[in-house]
């Protein structure tokens, strides 16, 4: 059996194995709106798409909600599929790009904090533009060599074996203010379970007691500590894949809550208004802090310029297709981040926060949409359950790059690599902590820690690393290497390979550029 046909075969058993099971398992989310189902159909949906891309898996979401629309949900009508094609197309392609917190949290602050969708123009750009091209490059490095990030710079050039290190000393300090954040949605699970967010009502009370809890002295540090704990737990133990296997339960649930949330955000008083603001541009608003907020965004979103695209790609099979995964990777992240704001900036200015109020958004505008529906309870706790899970598959993918690195590059045993990097993590987190509250006159360059953390990964490590891995893809790599590795040995078709190089050799590193001085205040 060739490989097509295999993969029709297994596709067409994933698709009836979602039949099967909603037959045993579907209901409505809301009574009143029959035609929002929920069933189990969307895992082996999701099975699809792990195994074979996200057009797969939107293709199998069609063929099931079809056959599911014609027969045990029939009652649903042409609405209903329709609607379960939406969402679920939605919830396929915004998995596949899944990166945690980030997007959820991140990039809605960052855009009301610069314009609403005037910032999203520019984010577009940018990582068509930039993140794009990089990732590309990254991709073909990680492929051609089959190692991370140290070891492909070493195998081609031993004179760049040091950007390979971004790829660890980045990760350390993102982790340095991820595992504070991921802390926070275990502080707000609790708070949903015992009903304590369900006794306030109003912007003024919610934002008092998020602020009261971050400069707590012991709370926040004890959370972030169990955070690490439970992340070094997986590490050492090898239990990683129970971990996977449980997300992948888990997560398309979240994202089915999302979508209901993004409803019921869009019908609270003042959702319009929240809506012409994220959609409306506002070119007044354009700074060039603007234009270097949104090429960090690109690059921590689509983690890009720390080698960890370089190892990823280097469990690549030779054909895969590298440039349609970049572009679906880059397509795909920003629908997770226009989502994220569907929800956040009509509850925004519902509940009459402004929506440059911080990172802090998600933490003060999801619990006021949580306590205007019904089983606020209920939706509150499993909303920041999930959150905690995909938190915690961030914070393993990220311990893991650099455990695995001391054990390979340090030949450490992995439990002494584990524990080193644990303790490495706990420390600068604690710091990170601390200083929201007991240490917040602890500044760099004005910025406590914790912001010096996000905005030295983000807005100078991550562009600092994509400049280089410009210059090391455009002028150091063979070129025969290059066009190898893009178009397959010659069995991709890639008209465009003059403009892609223009664009690594000139464009890309001049854009990064500007922006990185401009940054140091040199403009």
């Amino acid at each position: 059996m060739n490989e097509k046909v295999r993969k029709l075969v297994t596709m067409a058993m994933l698709a009836a194995l979602s039949i099967v099971l909603v037959y045993v398992i579907h209901f409505p989310i809301f009574p009143a709106a029959s035609f929002l189902e929920y069933d189990p159909a969307d895992i082996p949906i999701l099975i699809g798409t792990f195994a074979y891309g996200p057009l797969a898996g939107v293709l199998l979401t069609v063929v099931v909600s079809v056959i599911q629309g014609m027969t045990v949900s029939s009652g649903s009508g042409l609405m209903g599929i329709a609607m379960h094609i939406f969402a679920t197309s939605i919830l396929v392609l915004v998995y596949v790009v899944l990166g945690g917190l980030g997007n959820i949290w991140g990039f809605p602050n960052k855009m009301g904090a610069n314009g609403g969708f005037t910032f999203l123009i520019i984010y577009l750009i940018l990582a068509v533009l930039c993140g794009f091209i990089v990732m590309v490059g990254e991709l073909a490095l990680g492929r051609k060599t089959g190692r991370g990030a140290v070891g492909a710079y070493r195998v081609l050039s031993k004179k760049f074996k040091w950007l390979g290190w971004l790829g660890i000393i980045a990760p350390f300090l993102i982790l340095g203010f991820y595992f504070v954040v991921s802390g926070w949605t275990a502080e707000y699970m609790v708070h949903s379970v015992t009903g304590s967010l369900a006794r306030y009502t109003t912007a003024d009370e919610y934002k008092s007691v998020f602020e009261n809890f971050i400069q707590n002295p012991w709370r926040p540090v004890l959370y972030t500590a169990l955070f690490v704990l439970a992340t070094h737990f997986v590490i050492a133990t090898g239990v990683q894949k129970g971990i996977e296997r449980s997300a992948k339960v888990l997560m398309p649930l979240l994202f089915v809550i999302l979508i209901a949330l993004s409803i019921h955000s869009l019908l609270m008083p003042g959702g319009e208004e929240g809506l012409r603001f994220l959609f409306r541009p506002d070119f007044s608003k354009v700074t060039p802090s603007t234009v270097l907020v949104a090429l960090g965004q690109a690059f921590f979103s689509l983690s890009i310029g720390i080698g960890t695209m370089v190892t990823y790609a280097s469990y690549f099979k030779p054909d895969t297709n590298l440039r349609h995964t970049a572009l679906n990777v880059t397509i795909l992240d920003t629908l997770v981040a226009v989502l994220a704001g569907v929800v956040i900036f009509p509850a925004v200015f519902s509940v009459g926060i402004e929506p440059s109020s911080g990172p802090s958004l998600v933490f003060i505008t999801l619990p006021g949409i949580f306590n205007s529906m019904p089983l606020s309870m209920v939706w509150s706790s499993v909303f920041f359950l999930l959150l905690v899970v995909a938190a915690l598959t961030s914070t393993i993918s990220l311990h893991e790059v650099i455990t695995a690195y001391m054990h390979e590059e340090w030949h450490m045993s992995r439990r002494a690599a584990a524990w080193s990097t644990t303790g490495a993590c706990m420390a600068l987190a604690a710091v990170a902590s601390l200083s929201l509250g007991v240490l917040k006159g602890w500044n760099i360059f004005r910025l406590t820690i914790f912001d010096s953390l996000d905005y030295l990964t983000a807005n100078i490590l991550l562009p600092a690393g994509g400049f280089f891995t410009c210059i090391f893809v455009g002028w150091r790599l063979d070129r025969k290497i290059l066009k190898a590795e893009i178009s397959n040995n010659g069995t991709l078709k890639f008209r465009i390979y003059g403009v892609f190089i223009f664009l690594v050799r000139y464009v890309c590193p001049a854009v990064l550029l500007l922006i990185f001085l401009d940054n140091l205040g040199l403009f």
